[in-house]
């Protein structure tokens, strides 16, 4: 990693941070790639229970991506496809990342910053927060990939009314329209984001990605097969399942260990 997208983690808690406070954490051909590389080894990381991605300083999350390199990075359609495909790798590896993700906002998530957000399973932001994709402003247009889970989250009449007239609204707003999770205050913006990562370390991990994994295959209109249909019940042949259950009982907090 450089040092435009940091990785630390602690107590099973990774935080990853886009690092370019002086441009708003805008993100260059670079950093897509260095951030792909980062959470597909953070998936790897059997340790890890949660992970939080952020913007550096207090500006910005990220206002998508450093428009300035478009001139040389996508010069041609053979060049934009190059950087789409970057681009979707990337995403790709942040939302099948096997451990649960928080987005934490503040400032602008605009652009390519949504799009990395869209890819989190929680959203929480500050009420500096703002949202949008405006990119019709520049006349690029958003990669069907990206385009797909925009609709998933926020359906077809609100992700064209931010995709057609090129809005960039408030986090109130984006709370209303199924973009933002949470909303508070930006002095409690780390707080909440903090105590959210905590109560998901403390459950049991092996859950927390059976339940992305089968969010993901829902996805999906293909029937399920049986194996697919079994795969929830042989948690109970688990450690976890066992030590969860004794904890209960013995009114204690469990030490779930990931198998």
């Amino acid at each position: 990693m450089s040092d435009t997208v940091l990785v630390a983690s602690t107590d099973g808690i990774a935080t990853v941070t886009l690092n370019r406070p002086a441009s708003l954490n805008a993100l260059t051909r670079a950093m897509w790639g260095e951030l792909g590389a980062a959470f597909r080894a953070l998936d790897a990381d059997e340790s890890l229970r949660v992970v939080v991605l952020r913007g550096a300083g207090e500006r910005a999350f990220c206002p998508g991506a450093d428009i300035s390199e478009f001139s040389d990075a996508r010069a041609t359609a053979a060049q934009a496809r190059s950087y789409g495909d970057l681009i979707r790798a990337t995403l790709e590896a942040i939302r099948l990342c096997r451990h649960p993700t928080i987005a934490m906002i503040h400032g602008p998530c605009t652009g390519g910053g949504l799009e990395l957000a869209t890819m989190c399973d929680l959203r929480i932001a500050g009420e500096s927060g703002r949202f949008g994709i405006p990119i019709n402003r520049i006349g690029v247009v958003l990669g069907y990939p990206e385009y797909r889970a925009f609709l998933e989250l926020v359906g077809r009449a609100v992700a064209l009314e931010l995709l057609l007239e090129g809005k960039v609204i408030g986090a109130a707003e984006a709370q209303a329209k199924g973009l933002v999770n949470r909303l508070v205050p930006d002095a409690q913006l780390a707080g909440e984001v903090a105590a959210t990562a905590k109560r998901i370390a403390a459950g049991a991990p092996l859950s927390n990605r059976w339940h992305k994994k089968f969010a993901e295959r829902l996805a999906d209109p293909k029937p399920l097969s049986d194996a697919e249909y079994q795969e929830p019940y042989d948690a109970v042949e688990t450690e976890d399942y066992r030590e969860g259950t004794r904890a209960f009982l013995e009114k204690r907090a469990p030490n779930f260990r990931g198998r």
